[in-house]
């Protein structure tokens, strides 16, 4: 089918590529020329596991423009990828979703169907078809249909193309028949409901899964108090069926495009209709505390950073993608800065981003030995692999003294102890030498 993506971030450009892929001939579109220019020449603007293979792989029938007119006119499917920041007030922005659907009613001259694919409060879908229709320029039919996606960053591709379930949200059984064969060569249940449920699919299941990083990040401040180990304790837990061992690994709170601003988009939808979520609320609450969790830490090991050394491992809210987006990093690094500290911050992937939100106060280290070298204390943010093969004998030999707070839970406590490191991590026995205290 010939089908246009409205942006490319995350969402956009994995549909856009992952459709390609699936033989659909695809174009996306962005307002940003250098963007598309870029993606035109098969480089990927997003840091995302095999996203760049896919689309130089799929370059005779993946094509990038800034020419909505020309992109929008005659294409059968119009997907809406673009995106819908939280506002002040915890609801979302659907500025873009808006001008997009504007633009659509402006260019097709062919009936088609147009894809929501973007995630917007319940009801949004119904109030875009209206909104077109009312603005068309030409005499055509244009069906809107809800189609949530639920992709993950750093395995946002395999989430696409193997994903656990299509939900397609339709008022209209054509538009219905219109999606089934969109993803007829796709390997996974489809499930076709109404335009409500469908984003309200998106929604539940998202703060479903953040109530669930938020549980078990309670149940390991709770550890912490009465000597039980979070992990034993995650584990039994996840050999019940009914729980699931996934999402419930405990560290420092959930961040990135979605869990933050989807719980709060839903607490708000709930409270503009006189209705509160206190499960959702709850969840929203602990996740702002999670992320000041390893400062407080330090504070039993220093009363202040000032003029020490302060070694940053991880800057993204999660490893493999660069998105920074509600990590935990933004809230704890200018409070480091502000306390006096010489922060020294490494990331594989995540340090261009951040210099663009902290150019100054941050010397940004090409190695994780750089960062440790000569710190008085080291800060784990993120869990990417390469923190996770550091041998434990590198802090005790290259900090000058060797206090790790792990906000991950990267390595195992017998490790800790024998390397000889003062290893503080989340949920569990803190692993204690017999200097315990550099006030």
């Amino acid at each position: 089918m010939k089908i246009s993506v409205a942006g490319t971030g995350y969402v956009g450009l994995v549909t856009g590529v992952c459709l390609a892929e699936h033989g659909h001939t695809v174009t996306c579109v962005d307002i940003d020329e250098r963007k598309v220019a870029l993606m035109e020449s098969g480089v990927s603007p997003i840091y995302e596991p095999g996203l760049e293979e896919l689309m130089k792989k799929n370059k005779d029938c993946l094509h990038f423009t800034t020419n909505y007119q020309q992109a929008y006119r005659d294409a059968d499917v119009i997907f809406i990828g673009v995106g819908t920041p939280e506002k002040k007030d915890g609801s979302a922005n659907l500025t873009s979703v808006y001008q997009v659907a504007e633009q659509i009613a402006e260019s097709v001259e062919n009936d088609c169907v147009v894809v929501i694919k973007s995630t917007v409060p319940i009801g949004t879908n119904d109030k875009i078809e209206s909104f077109i229709e009312a603005s068309l320029q030409r005499d055509v039919n244009v069906y809107v249909a809800s189609n949530p996606e639920f992709l993950s960053q750093g395995s946002a591709v395999k989430d696409t193309l193997n994903a656990s379930r299509i939900v397609i949200g339709v008022e209209n059984e054509a538009a219905g028949d219109v999606l089934q064969t969109v993803y007829k060569d796709f390997k996974a249940p489809i499930v076709v409901t109404n335009r409500k449920s469908a984003e309200m699919i998106k929604y539940a299941s998202n703060d479903f899964l953040a109530l669930k990083i938020s549980f078990i990040n309670e149940i390991a401040n709770l550890c912490e108090i009465i000597g039980a180990d979070i992990e034993d304790v995650a584990k039994g837990m996840g050999f019940d069926k009914r729980i699931g061992d996934q999402f419930l690994k405990a560290g420092i709170g959930y961040g990135g495009s979605c869990f933050p601003k989807d719980t709060k988009a839903l607490h708000w939808l709930a409270n503009f209709h006189d209705y509160e979520l206190k499960t959702v609320k709850a969840a929203i609450d602990v996740n702002e505390n999670q992320k000041l969790k390893l400062l407080k830490k330090s504070r039993k090991y220093y009363d202040r950073l000032t003029g020490l050394n302060v070694a940053v491992l991880g800057l993204t809210f999660k490893p493999g993608t660069d998105d920074l987006r509600e990590a935990p990093t933004l809230v704890n690094i200018p409070l480091m800065i502000e306390d006096g500290a010489n922060v020294r911050a490494w990331d594989p992937v995540g340090m261009e981003n951040f210099k663009k939100v902290h150019p100054e106060g941050v010397t940004y280290c090409s190695s994780i030995e750089e960062a440790l070298q000569e710190a008085d204390i080291c800060f784990i943010f993120t869990e990417w692999e390469e923190i996770k093969a550091t041998s434990l004998d590198k802090y005790r030999t290259l900090m000058r003294r060797p206090i790790v707070i792990d906000g991950r839970n990267c390595y195992r406590l017998a490790d800790a102890e024998k390397a000889g490191i003062l290893y503080d991590s989340i949920g569990r026995e803190t692993i204690s030498q017999t200097e315990t205290s550099f006030v």
